[in-house]
């Protein structure tokens, strides 16, 4: 089992790797320069790597996108092991990232929060509160009972 420094290591390379060669390299015009490598992540035994991306686009394109990274996939491989040096190549798995959809929801749901907060800030002007405006005792006022003499 590898230590976890050379996993990043090789994750980094390969990230580095597959976007210089889909830059550069890939003729496919379904990997136009709409395609963007996210993040790799390699297991401990360095035989599997995943390749995270995303795609600026529409649904067609992120499906053409996919489709011409899984055609790719070997050539892609074999200039990671070129460039790695490492005995075993590791198998390269490509996987759409989720961060911009998720990024996406979250400022739906901020723009929400924005919204209700503005709905609430209104309804709040000009109103008064339902009692006092201080509605704690002070020590020593005229109004203070005395609940021990019972």
């Amino acid at each position: 089992m590898a230590d976890n420094a050379r996993a990043k290591r090789l994750a980094d390379l390969i990230r580095e790797v597959v976007a210089q060669k889909l830059q550069r390299g890939i003729k496919d015009p379904r990997l136009g320069s709409h395609v963007t490598i996210t993040d790799t992540r390699v297991t401990g035994d360095l035989r599997e790597a995943t390749v995270f991306y995303t795609v600026y686009g529409d649904e067609e394109e992120r499906k053409a996108a996919a489709a011409g990274l899984e055609s790719a996939k070997g050539i892609l491989r074999s200039e990671v092991g070129r460039a790695a040096g490492v005995k075993f190549t590791p198998t390269l798995t490509f996987v759409a990232d989720a961060l911009p959809d998720t990024a996406r929801t979250i400022e739906d749901l901020l723009d929400k929060a924005r919204e209700s907060d503005a709905k609430v800030r209104e309804a709040a002007t000009g109103a008064s509160y339902a009692g006092d405006a201080d509605p704690y005792r002070k020590p020593g006022s005229s109004d203070e009972t005395d609940d021990t003499a019972e």
